[in-house]
């Protein structure tokens, strides 16, 4: 019986979409959303791509959308582990966490961790 566990090539691509997406949740978080400089410029009508995305942001975190994303397809990879499921559920759990949706994300976390102990698809 084989595990669902990524090779070293596969785990170096994991790498780069997980730091890649906690790079992406760090800047919005603390250069778009916190200061409050960029938060009364895009208030006063501000039409920049920043000002954008900040406003999409809040309104996904608000909604949890980011956890509930996260659970949902980490739950999908606990059923049947993939490499590509695997990666989004990482980089939503990723944003998750740094964008306000600690629980939900944590929880994605927990079921990513649990789905090493899985037996890998069959090829077909």
């Amino acid at each position: 019986m084989k595990l669902f566990f990524p090779s070293a090539r596969a785990i170096n691509y994991l790498l780069i979409v997980g730091f890649c997406s906690l790079g992406y949740a760090f800047y919005i978080r603390y250069l778009a959303i916190e200061q409050s400089s960029v938060g009364l410029a895009c208030a006063a009508g501000l039409d920049t791509w920043l000002c954008l995305s900040r406003r999409i942001t809040v309104t996904l975190f608000e909604n949890s959308v980011f956890g509930w994303a996260a659970l949902i397809v980490a739950a999908i990879n606990l059923l049947r582990p993939t490499l590509v499921v695997f990666a989004v559920a990482l980089c939503l759990a990723c944003l998750g966490v740094v964008l306000y949706n600690n629980g939900l994300s944590s929880l994605a976390f927990g079921l990513l961790i649990l789905s090493f102990a899985r037996r890998a698809p069959e090829p077909d």
